[in-house]
């Protein structure tokens, strides 16, 4: 159902559609991150924005659990509220959770608006800055690289992912960071502890020392917990960023949705 287009901002075409809520925090800075995008673009006003439609899907079942220890699938809640911004009239969907992209094919296929692929976002975005061969320092859930969603697309480009092993100090670090009972970030509400910022700082550091010449925030709670720590000298490409700008690009109609569609997907 398409939203009325007198209901849109001036000069909007199409409506994106945000499923946060995976972590708490995670739409509410890809929220912040649009509309600091579109201030950069000139907005100086409430209708200078475009209108979007949010679902807080926080039951979701967590990602690295399902994929990693046999947890519950997350599929039917992605899909049932994808299902519901897409009847809600949005046109595009993005979901502000790298490892839910693990998903991505079998809720593609349950919807009639393309769901848009960070990596596929990213790594063309890293490709575009920087020459094959590149470095690629990764910081990401257990899930995320255990599926290589990044290391595929990057290789895919001719880039060449850093990553920790799954058992490592610095992974285990990346992993507190994240999901501390405690001190990490999915943990302390709206805040950000300094325990989580330190290892995040630590983990980049590590990267560095591999040879990373960039660094991608690979998890919504890294982009969140990293802001501040980034070592000098790495490029940092934020998943939150990059797809803010694909968002205010579709909502301009800059982008049409027919082309966000992922590889086979695409029809």
């Amino acid at each position: 159902m398409a939203l009325d287009p007198t209901l849109l901002s001036p000069g909007q075409r199409y409506v994106p559609g945000i499923l946060g809520g995976l972590g708490p925090l995670a739409h509410v800075v890809f929220e912040r991150t649009i509309l600091a995008r579109s201030h950069a673009r000139g907005a100086r006003g409430d209708r200078e924005h475009p209108v979007w439609l949010l679902v807080s899907g926080a039951s979701t079942p967590g990602r690295t659990d399902a994929l990693l220890a046999g947890g519950e699938s997350p599929v039917r809640h992605l899909t049932t509220f994808a299902r519901i911004l897409q009847e809600a009239g949005a046109d595009a969907l993005f979901i502000a959770c790298n490892t839910a992209h693990a998903y991505h094919a079998e809720v593609q296929r349950a919807l009639g608006i393309p769901w848009v692929h960070l990596m596929a976002l990213v790594a063309d975005a890293v490709r575009a800055r920087h020459p094959a061969g590149t470095r690629v320092g990764l910081l990401a859930t257990d899930g995320t690289l255990a599926t290589r969603l990044y290391h595929r697309t990057l290789e895919a480009r001719g880039l060449v992912p850093v990553a920790p092993a799954p058992d490592s100090p610095v992974q285990a670090r990346v992993r507190a960071a994240i999901g501390d009972p405690a001190t990490g970030i999915k943990a302390t509400g709206a805040a950000v502890s300094a325990q989580a910022r330190e290892h995040l700082a630590a983990a980049a550091a590590w990267c560095v020392a591999q040879g990373a010449s960039v660094i991608v925030p690979a998890c919504t709670e890294v982009s969140i917990g990293l802001s501040e720590g980034v070592p000098a000298g790495p490029a940092v490409v934020d998943p939150l960023e990059v797809a803010a700008d694909v968002l205010l690009d579709l909502a301009a109609g800059r982008v049409e949705p027919a082309a966000l569609y992922l590889g086979e997907a695409r029809s």
